[in-house]
């Protein structure tokens, strides 16, 4: 930093202690008009990871750099910092170029209008570049900053077209635990596009996403449930998601009922389900014991989204109707419809209709209207 500008920031050392007390936890996300973080609903608090931005916590400054930095997000001055850090990003030395993604990537996760500065000083393409390097650290800088410049919904079409998915889809392959968890909320971010979806199906992230989803870390599990919903939202990534054996780790993330992936998994098979080779994969791996278990013990949002789910997988099959009788389902169901949400109980009572129906019974009738039932509910149910 110029000695000028040092000084003139030394001397708003007062204001680093308030910045600090100050700086927000980052915001629920709002994504598709819905949230996902903390909501007032409290039975939605945790549906979906917030992939908001990095832990700043995640690398090890020392106290000058971290006060020097929350002094730069607390001025209105930082232009000049940032075209320098934007330089240091295409420097020869590795540990410039570390110290310099380190500093964007803060800078732009502490102030949101850092986020657009940053981007306009030319920020992104030497950042993405950074994605490439064979020194995992500095990818995992790299993919973090980029996660964070793309909170800023104006910086999106230059991150896509720098090149970014393409650069996302190989953290998500050969990154840290961290790399491959801000990569998977990188994508989530530019899927709120619906022409990226595309090109992110198409780049080969959905396999790798499914990855994440059956091995990483609780936070990995989170963020990949996150961008797979809004990912297969289209056909294609379905189709991709199907291909992948996604239903294996979403069955078993529903059966560990003690754990926070419950409705995560839930939400996803159910934006999945009204595809043909899902609904049989899901029975393949034990899905129907599953559900109906999560309609006997569950929450009532549990409740509710399993039984949709059972709804559409039993309206035009007579066999599934009946491994789902077979599993005990009706009781249950019967207690959802006195004491579930209203929409549990519409799902409740339609699915006892159905399994009460005479197994020659083509349920073809019901399709459409169940149909569009099942996917109103599991919508609504996330914007609750």
């Amino acid at each position: 930093m110029p000695e000028d500008l040092q000084n003139s920031t030394v001397t708003k050392i007062e204001m680093v202690e308030q910045a600090e007390a100050e700086i927000p936890s980052p915001h629920r996300m709002i994504f598709m008009g819905r949230s996902f973080g903390n909501s007032s609903i409290s039975e939605n608090s945790a549906t979906f990871s917030d992939c908001n931005s990095d832990v700043s916590g995640e690398f090890v400054t020392t106290s000058s750099e971290r006060r020097k930095l929350l002094i730069s997000c607390a001025s209105d001055d930082s232009d000049e910092l940032i075209d320098q850090l934007v330089s240091g990003l295409e420097s020869s030395s590795i540990e410039a170029q570390k110290e310099a993604a380190m500093e964007i990537r803060l800078l732009a996760k502490n102030k949101p209008e850092n986020r657009l500065r940053i981007a306009e000083a030319g920020a992104i393409k030497p950042l993405i570049a950074l994605i490439y390097s064979s020194d995992l650290q500095l990818q995992e800088y790299g993919v973090t900053a980029i996660l964070n410049l793309s909170l800023c919904d104006e910086n999106k079409e230059a991150i896509a077209s720098s090149g970014a998915i393409k650069a996302l889809t190989r953290a998500l392959k050969s990154g840290t635990s961290t790399a491959k968890e801000n990569a998977a909320c990188a994508l989530l971010r530019l899927s709120q596009i619906e022409d990226y979806k595309i090109a992110i199906g198409r780049s080969g992230a959905v396999p790798l996403l499914v990855d994440l989803l059956e091995h990483g870390t609780i936070r990995g599990k989170k963020d990949a449930s996150t961008a797979l919903y809004s990912l297969c939202s289209l056909k294609e990534n379905k189709i991709r998601a199907v291909q992948a054996e996604i239903m294996r780790p979403l069955v078993e993330l529903m059966a560990d009922l003690g754990s926070n992936m419950v409705d995560k998994a839930a939400y996803v098979v159910s934006v999945l389900i009204p595809v043909k080779e899902a609904r049989e994969r899901l029975v393949e791996e034990g899905g129907i014991p599953v559900l109906v278990e999560i309609v006997e013990v569950g929450t009532q949002r549990q409740k509710e989204i399993a039984a949709a789910i059972l709804l559409v997988l039993c309206e035009d099959c007579a066999a599934y109707r009946a491994m789902v009788a077979r599993e005990g389902a009706l009781p249950p169901l019967v207690a959802l419809t006195q004491s579930g949400t209203t929409r549990a109980k519409q799902k409740a009572e339609a699915l006892i209709e159905l399994l009460r129906r005479p197994r020659s019974g083509n349920g073809g009738g019901s399709r459409a209207s169940a149909s569009t039932s099942s996917s109103s509910m599991a919508a609504e149910g996330l914007s609750a």
